[in-house]
């Protein structure tokens, strides 16, 4: 089993849609696109996962106004 990229749930692979579908928060994703999301919530560098959360924040802010 695999763990959730979102919510690190259950990922249960559905045969008929040829994807990974969590069970928790229902996120369904192929293999190269969970991959891809896991890799990326892996930082190595704490200063640069700063910087992403201030950009998020930023662009969350300014489309609220």
């Amino acid at each position: 089993m695999n763990a959730c990229p979102e919510c690190a749930g259950v990922m249960k692979f559905d045969s008929a849609h040829r994807r990974y579908v969590c069970q928790s928060c229902g996120l369904a994703v192929n293999r190269e696109e969970m991959d891809e999301m896991a890799a990326k919530n892996t930082s190595a560098d704490p200063n640069e996962e700063k910087e992403q959360r201030k950009k998020d924040y930023l662009k969350w802010w300014s489309n609220k106004k």
